[in-house]
């Protein structure tokens, strides 16, 4: 397939700051019926907060800042990263979600879906 990500990927995502409580971006995703949050700082993605994490923080997530508890080295991708090697990076480290970056700001976001979105065109 001749696709890059930028052919697939969620252009707006929802995203969270580090500063907002876990339980918000809990409730950013249940509403958005989403499984993952890009976390943005200044402009720029510092990290990745998931359902999993928001479910592992349980009833401290009230207390507990999405800095705290995000996944702070995140794999990313550009716009122009072709889709086999994105399927492959899911393949190889089982991450459902990529942050699209252009430098060092947020520009899209491929998931799961696009990719099964994709094939089925």
């Amino acid at each position: 397939m001749d696709l890059t990500a930028d052919d697939i990927m969620i252009k707006d995502p929802v995203t969270a700051s580090p500063t907002e409580l876990v339980a918000t971006a809990n409730i950013k995703m249940m509403r958005q019926g989403i499984g993952g949050l890009p976390v943005v700082e200044n402009g720029e993605t510092v990290g990745i907060i998931t359902h999993r994490d928001t479910i592992l923080a349980g009833k401290k997530a009230m207390n507990i800042k999405i800095g705290d508890m995000m996944t702070k080295d995140v794999l990313t991708i550009k716009r122009d990263t072709g889709f086999d090697e994105i399927v492959n990076l899911m393949k190889e480290t089982g991450y459902q979600r990529l942050p699209v970056l252009e430098g060092k700001k947020l520009v899209g976001l491929v998931t799961q879906s696009c990719v099964i979105n994709a094939l089925a065109k």
